[in-house]
């Protein structure tokens, strides 16, 4: 027993050493505010967890030794102890309030992070497009009406709503220094809050496996000032050629592909799932005044024993 009890403190101290000469985690290397949000929320669950932890081997170290086995005639009995319910209450209701704790905080931190962020209220948020395709991520910024692929470039202290979806299996679009992860599917659109606080290149990735590819699905945040970005617009518009549906149709088929930019959108001719609910919309409401005109008809004149 004193040799585990001994061991333990060594393996730590190795563990400690040898992460010690690693890079800091991406994802409490935040640049963001809802990074930054998500970023304390998992610290905070860590030390819970980590202080549960602390407690069970505390406990587990104090029952082995006052409880271990000693030497007794081979006729003895240990004395009868009721239960207490005392400590039955204390390890049912404290289990109960960490799960609570817990669950509100996630909760709370789930909710800020679905909306814009606190401090951006007055600002208009820059909306991108975000797709993927096998296995590639096109961003299409229809304000701007220029395209990437495999790299987005973003302005500083201004808030971004990503709308995301597939041109074919689920993806998880996530860039960890921002934001946390959110899937991108085909026939609907999420959406995805961040802002950058701090000029610099970040890296994302497609966090869901969905084949062969999935280890090529890495694109660069570039995040910039306002005029630095106002720039790189100007450029794109000035030098690179527009997107064709022709172009556009090649590339979903082409599997890896490199950075391409663009001076106009897919979105015209292969509009993202909700830009085309006006077609649904008008579909539907034929159908209702087809099925008035149905019901208006004369049914008088209709022999309905035939």
């Amino acid at each position: 027993m004193k040799k585990k009890v001994l061991i333990m403190p060594a393996v730590l101290a190795f563990m400690t050493m040898i992460l010690s000469g690693c890079q800091p985690l991406m994802i409490f290397d935040t640049k963001g505010p809802n990074a930054k949000t998500l970023s304390n929320t998992i610290i905070f669950s860590i030390l819970v967890m980590a202080f549960i932890l602390l407690v069970v081997y505390v406990l587990f170290v104090f029952m082995l030794s006052k409880y271990r086995a000693s030497k007794q005639p081979a006729g003895y009995e240990p004395p009868h102890e009721e239960g207490s319910t005392k400590l039955e209450i204390i390890w049912t209701v404290i289990p109960i309030v960490i799960v609570t704790v817990l669950s509100v905080v996630t909760v709370f931190t789930t909710s800020k992070v679905e909306h814009q962020q606190t401090g951006y209220d007055n600002k208009k948020p820059l909306v991108i497009y975000a797709s993927s395709s096998d296995w590639k991520w096109h961003f299409s910024y229809p304000e701007q009406n220029i395209e990437t692929v495999n790299y987005v470039n973003i302005p500083t202290d201004r808030p971004i709503e990503f709308r995301l979806y597939s041109f074919g299996p689920i993806t998880s679009f996530w860039i960890p220094q921002l934001a946390g992860q959110k899937y991108a599917m085909s026939d609907m659109v999420n959406k995805l809050h961040l802002a950058a606080d701090v000029e610099g290149s970040y890296m994302g990735r497609n966090s869901n496996f969905n084949g062969e590819g999935f280890a090529e699905m890495e694109f660069e945040t570039q995040a910039m000032s306002q005029d630095k970005f106002d720039k790189w617009v100007k450029d794109v518009k000035a030098n690179e050629p527009k997107l064709t549906e022709a172009k556009f149709n090649k590339l979903l088929k082409t599997p890896f592909v490199g950075r391409e930019s663009f001076s106009s959108t897919h979105l015209s001719f292969s509009p993202a799932p909700e830009m085309d609910m006006s077609k649904h919309g008008e579909s539907h409401k034929n159908d209702s005044h087809n099925m008035d005109d149905m019901k208006g008809m004369d049914m008088k004149g209709m022999d309905m024993s035939k």
